[in-house]
């Protein structure tokens, strides 16, 4: 996929294992050189939280052979996904950001079914990648630069069934939900690329 962000273009090769049992020896083989890591929960089963500790497991490897050899440290997004589901919810907000602080990820929620958040955690895993190749090109060390984020996103999710609609990122909450803004975003996207990721 090719998507301009800030101004500039960026091809992006995305590789959706769906987290299967199968595409566990790709992990292995060759995904663990990507800049990049989104490990993608389901909001409405906890176990797909608590499953994410394998894959990030391999992750925190993958870092120490690149620190080891002088590489740029791999970014890492967490997303909980069918935030549009707030009834049937498992896994509160807090309880994906407290998995993701600990382990040193980025954190959003989205709905690939409503659109929200999906186009922004991907403009979000671009500035940060960006960012780390920056850093290590300069010898900076430390956590990335919070302004490599960009502004919040426009689209949030519920942190609970009764709250109104709010999305963690970095532990910024934003904005309430539009659910015009919802409705006409699942109309242009009906068909495309998004609505097909079944990851998501």
């Amino acid at each position: 996929m090719t998507r301009t962000i800030d101004g500039r273009t960026y091809h992006l090769n995305l590789t959706d294992t769906a987290g299967q049992e199968e595409y566990r020896g790709l992990w292995a083989a060759s995904n663990l050189r990507s800049d990049a890591f989104l490990l993608v929960y389901d909001i409405t089963n906890g176990s797909t939280l608590e499953a994410l500790g394998y894959f990030h497991e391999l992750i925190a490897m993958e870092e120490e052979q690149r620190a080891d050899a002088g590489g740029v440290a791999p970014v890492k997004i967490v997303a909980g996904n069918k935030c549009d589901l707030q009834s049937q919810r498992q896994v509160k907000a807090s309880e994906g950001l407290a998995w993701a602080k600990t382990r040193a990820c980025g954190f959003m929620e989205t709905s690939a079914r409503d659109m929200v958040n999906v186009e922004e955690t991907f403009a979000l895993i671009v500035r940060r990648v960006v960012d780390a190749r920056r850093r290590h090109q300069s010898g900076e060390d430390g956590a990335p630069d919070p302004a490599a984020a960009g502004p919040p996103p426009p689209f949030s999710a519920a942190r609970d069934g009764r709250a109104p609609a709010r999305v963690v990122l970095d532990e910024k909450p934003v904005t309430t939900i539009d659910p015009r803004k919802m409705q006409l975003r699942r109309q242009q996207y009906k068909g495309r690329f998004w609505s097909r990721l079944k990851c998501w």
